[in-house]
């Protein structure tokens, strides 16, 4: 039997299934492993072991998510009620930029759809039509989106299968306690036969024919072995970086955030549904309201901003008492150039960071696992495989790198040296032919199954002031009467959905209040 260059070869009794997972590093990226595999692997297959450290924090700076981390939660069977206690969750519409564009203005970039598309034309080119027909003026596009609708009013409630448009178009996502949503996933993953290993590991063994890794050494020289290894030790990357040398991808000359310092606060009011992310002189500053206290951090460039500096324009823009010490966080935003190399795969931090704008990196946790599970090997390890894992993986960062440099780059603001260097920097080939392509007549183009829908751009693009010069053509064969009466329709619809929503908080006190946590 021919084997593959640079693969081991089967076992001695020829068995070639995956019988020991070693997945080290806890936090959200190690939990969420443990508990999707435990789910998915044919149980009794492979044996689950996680380690992690006590003595090692995890970073948990974001706890905001986007809609896509239903389909994990729901594909592993978890209540949804149980799951918002559990974790202190709220409920997440969308978020809301505050001075990006410029000084003084705001927009909210919401999930779920603009209008309605006819079954001719996609919404947005009837909005264009008739806000560039010089005879009506129409709304601006968030008076069109059910989300923007009820988050500006306070409201929210979750759709039903039966639920009528344009109820049945609303989306969510969460905030929750990150450290909470781990404990969680480790009851869930424990109780499938996870089996977790409290320890540092000190050495990392490879094979001395081939270098895959064959087993790690703990401080106390236990000594655990494996066939397939998952690091989620976080931006150290200690198997996929310091061990297998992966390499790393920059992209701080587009994205130069490379600090954070976060401190809960306590609430003040009700917890808005949704989350904040206010630009400042040197980065931007986030807000995320949980059911037991507020969550708050900045993201600085430190070219721009010391460390003391930016601790303290945190701490004085607080709305509540702190709740804790800040904590510092230094990364580089990019990837690692192969997420998989042996017969280890990099999820969470290990395999690359964006930054906590736009809540990706729960999303890239969750996409790595499906990604796993498509390609998930054998003891051939199939360099085709293998490749395929790290073509998509470093195409999926791409694309949300582009998001993310939209708002830095689309921007008037002109106050600090920050916002002069991101005005005016070179951006990737692909992010300058989207925005052409909308500049020209509103198109936008969805590729690969990326995360961002086309009204996520839309909202960003137009958010940040990118509006299109024309339309598509063939709308004009439309009466621009019958177009005003088709949008003034779908907005009162929307309009009275909103407004018959509880308020976000009534919804919470109803089906999903956590109980009070003991302060420490």
């Amino acid at each position: 039997m021919l084997r593959p260059e640079g693969s081991p070869a089967a076992d001695a009794s020829g068995e070639r299934r995956i019988g020991r997972v070693v997945i080290v590093g806890g936090g959200t990226a190690g939990w969420m492993c443990a508990a999707f595999l435990s789910k998915i692997l044919p149980k009794g297959q492979a044996r689950l072991t996680l380690i992690e450290s006590d003595e090692i924090g995890t970073v948990g700076v974001g706890e905001a998510t986007v809609p896509s981390l239903m389909t994990f939660n729901r594909m592993l069977g978890l209540d949804e009620n149980d799951f918002v206690r559990s974790t202190q969750a709220t409920f997440k519409l969308g978020i809301e930029f505050v001075d990006w564009k410029a000084l003084g203005q705001r927009y909210l970039h919401p999930f779920g759809n603009h209008g309605r598309d006819t079954p001719e034309f996609k919404f947005l080119q009837l909005w264009l039509r008739l806000r560039q027909s010089g005879i009506e003026a129409a709304d601006d596009i968030g008076a069109y989106n059910v989300n923007t609708l009820a988050a500006t009013l306070g409201r929210f409630a979750r759709p039903s299968g039966e639920a009528a448009w344009p109820f049945s178009a609303l989306r969510y996502a969460f905030h929750f306690d990150a450290a909470l949503y781990a404990r969680y996933l480790r009851r869930y993953a424990e109780g499938r036969g996870a089996v977790r290993q409290e320890g540092r590991i000190v050495e990392v063994l490879q094979r001395a024919d081939d270098g895959f890794i064959e087993g790690v050494v703990l401080q106390d020289g236990r000594r655990l072995e494996g066939d397939l290894f998952i690091d989620c030790s976080g931006f150290r990357g200690l198997l996929i970086e310091e061990t297998l040398k992966a390499g790393y991808e920059d992209w701080s000359r587009y994205l130069p955030c490379d600090r954070a310092v976060a401190v809960p606060c306590a609430l003040t009011g009700a917890p808005d549904p949704f989350t904040r992310a206010t630009a400042d002189k040197a980065g931007w500053r986030w807000r995320i309201p949980l059911q037991h206290r507020m969550g708050n951090g900045y993201v600085y460039c430190s070219d721009h901003i010391s460390d003391e500096a930016a601790r303290a324009q945190l701490l004085a823009k607080l709305e509540g008492g702190g709740l804790a010490e800040p904590r510092f966080l230094r990364f580089k935003a990019g990837h690692r150039k192969r997420l998989w190399v042996k017969n280890c795969i990099a999820v969470g931090l290990a395999g690359g960071f964006i930054e906590p704008l736009e809540s990706t990196s729960i999303h890239l946790i969750q996409t790595g696992l499906l990604r796993l599970a498509t390609l998930f090997p054998d003891k051939g390890f199939a360099q085709a495989d293998i490749d395929e894992f790290n073509r998509s993986s470093v195409r999926e960062y791409a694309h949300v790198r582009d998001f993310i440099i939209l708002h830095y780059k689309a921007t008037s603001r002109d106050d600090s040296d920050f916002w002069l260097r991101q005005r005016d920097m070179d951006i990737p080939d692909s992010l300058a032919h989207r925005i052409a392509l909308f500049q020209s007549k509103g198109r936008i183009f969805r590729q690969h199954e990326e995360l961002f829908s086309d009204d996520s751009w839309l909202a960003v693009f137009l958010g940040q002031g990118i509006i299109p010069s024309g339309y598509d053509p063939l709308v004009d064969v439309l009466a621009l009467e019958d177009i005003r009466r088709n949008l003034a329709g779908l907005r009162a619809a929307m309009v009275k959905t909103a407004e018959a929503l509880p308020t976000h908080q009534a919804f919470i006190d109803r089906a999903c209040k956590a109980e009070a946590l003991a302060r420490a």
